[in-house]
């Protein structure tokens, strides 16, 4: 997983941080979705997709596809969190507990070494197949579940028992999972801390606004 940051300009570096977050949020949201629907939003799941498998992006802006829309879910669950709003429980306990096996993660280099190494074959894969095939789809899961899915802490998904056990599911739950590690550690790179969701709050709730 490439964990090289990327440098943020300081106006922009709140602004960077809530899009980074939005993105940890949107992917959390599509866990929940398929736990229980089965289905995801196609624009929603195609940005965390392709933000996972590039692991050189040009910009800041090219890892979600330039626009703030392809990020609206995450955008609209962070805004309720910072706005103290009521949104759905199960979806920030996924979206915290990414945060926190972003920061388990941060601290074993074998691991991150491995990420990125794997993350540039399954790359080539979506290069070949297209960014959502199911393949790809695959080796992202094959690949949480090889790594992040090892730590003693882990992330209990709820759902539809019979949806979870269905073919491909279990692969598209977990590369729902590593997406929102990719932003988490994201959002960490452009300076995002869990203190500043709490301290820094007015701030926050301002980018979200500027992006609306």
């Amino acid at each position: 997983m490439n964990t090289t940051p990327i440098r943020p300009a300081p106006e922009s570096s709140v602004g960077r941080q809530a899009l980074a977050l939005a993105g940890v949020f949107q992917a959390a949201h599509q866990v929940d979705e398929l736990a229980r629907t089965g289905q995801v939003d196609d624009r929603a799941w195609e940005t965390l997709i392709r933000a996972t498998t590039d692991t050189a992006p040009e910009s800041f802006e090219s890892i979600y596809g330039g626009h703030p829309n392809n990020l609206r879910q995450g955008l609209e669950i962070l805004d309720a969190v910072v706005g103290r709003k009521q949104a759905n429980p199960v979806v920030l306990r996924y979206g915290f507990s990414l945060l926190l096996l972003m920061n388990k993660l941060r601290k074993n280099n074998d691991m991150l070494t491995e990420l990125g190494q794997r993350l540039s074959r399954i790359q080539g894969q979506a290069d070949h197949f297209g960014v959502i095939h199911e393949n790809v789809i695959a080796s992202l899961g094959e690949l949480y579940q090889d790594t992040l899915s090892t730590f003693k802490y882990r992330i209990v998904v709820q759902g539809d028992p019979s949806l979870l056990q269905s073919p491909m599911m279990p692969e598209r739950v977990r590369a729902a999972l590593l997406a929102g590690v990719r932003f988490a550690l994201l959002w960490h790179q452009q300076g995002g801390r869990r203190w500043k969701l709490v301290f820094q709050r007015g701030a926050l709730k301002r980018a979200l606004d500027e992006l609306n």
